[in-house]
């Protein structure tokens, strides 16, 4: 954690503000239903971000042949309601609220609107876009201690997310957090995660059955697990789409690997009824259970992860 005076941003701005034709890569665009979204293309890729819950949607290096993060394809976007897939930011709290499950899973950031700090190019050709999370009667019913959030994408040939929480209360407070990241592949079933060897887990599936991660992780049914007290990178190894996708972080000491298989994917409203589960797998950097985070009165605590896509 660094001190509040370390995070400096400008005067948020509205989207309207924002010169795009002078970066010529960026549009703003507004869907039917009211909801503002950013388009992105520079020389390096091309992306998407819904101002809603800060949600990157779409990413997708030019050097590769398919997006890196996966949509479903029956998302509804709404007012309030979050995207399933792309990057939902799980925040002030991973899961259920730990004394109220009325309230929202994974907190309310997800289905809060942000607002646009700034958007510009960056000296290396990527795209930099800079949001803060507006307050709303919503968010302050289920948060009321002072606070403010600011989410930092850099778009280019990687793709770089700082999730930044600075705590303006008088008081410390804990936090849970996560980005919990859809990533497109070609068959779950072929793909292989390293990098959490020998790594203590809770599974989900087995009510938070503790066990340490033995050899690579391959999938044949539905996975659950959080891995606690780790920062290591981690690699998705997709022998369909001949690649790998490399995941560091810092600033997050949990890691997440969930896919629902078929069962469970085809109970979900916002899920397609076909095989697509197939091609998603989430790997989530995040702070949970025994890794929430304790924020000090005018400091701020950084959730930041960099994804990179090699071919294989």
């Amino acid at each position: 954690m660094t001190p509040t005076n370390a995070l400096k941003i400008p005067k948020p701005v509205n989207a309207e503000q924002v010169d795009a034709e002078s970066l010529d890569d960026v549009r703003f665009i507004k869907d039917a239903n009211g909801l503002d979204y950013i388009e992105i293309e520079n020389r390096y890729a091309t992306a998407k971000i819904a101002l809603q819950g800060g949600h990157i949607m779409h990413w997708q290096p030019k050097h590769t042949n398919a997006p890196v993060l996966w949509l479903s394809d029956q998302s509804r976007y709404e007012t309030g309601r979050s995207i399933r897939g792309g990057i939902p930011l799980c925040w002030p709290w991973f899961g259920a609220h730990p004394t109220d499950s009325s309230l929202c899973m994974h907190g309310f950031a997800r289905v809060t609107p942000f607002t646009v700090v700034d958007v510009g190019q960056m000296p290396n050709g990527y795209t930099r876009v800079i949001l803060q999370m507006g307050h709303t009667e919503n968010a302050q019913r289920q948060l009321s201690y002072p606070y403010t959030l600011v989410l930092t994408i850099e778009i280019g040939a990687t793709l770089s997310i700082k999730l930044a929480t600075t705590n303006r209360a008088s008081q410390p407070f804990f936090m849970g957090e996560a980005f919990h990241t859809y990533f497109n592949i070609g068959d779950v079933e072929k793909v292989s995660i390293s990098g959490l060897e020998d790594t203590e887990y809770a599974d989900k599936l087995l009510e938070y059955w503790r066990d340490k991660q033995e050899g690579a992780i391959q999938f044949n049914q539905e996975f659950d697990r959080v891995y606690v007290s780790t920062n290591a990178p981690v690699t998705i190894h997709d022998t369909v789409l001949r690649r790998n996708i490399t995941i560091n972080k810092k600033g997050s000491n949990t890691t997440v690997v969930w896919t629902p298989w078929q069962k469970k994917a085809h109970q979900m409203a916002d899920m397609p009824r076909d095989e697509s589960w197939r091609n998603m797998i989430c790997v989530e950097t995040a702070n949970a259970m025994e890794n929430l985070v304790m924020i000090n009165p005018g400091y701020t605590h950084v959730l930041a992860v960099e994804y990179v896509v090699t071919d294989v």
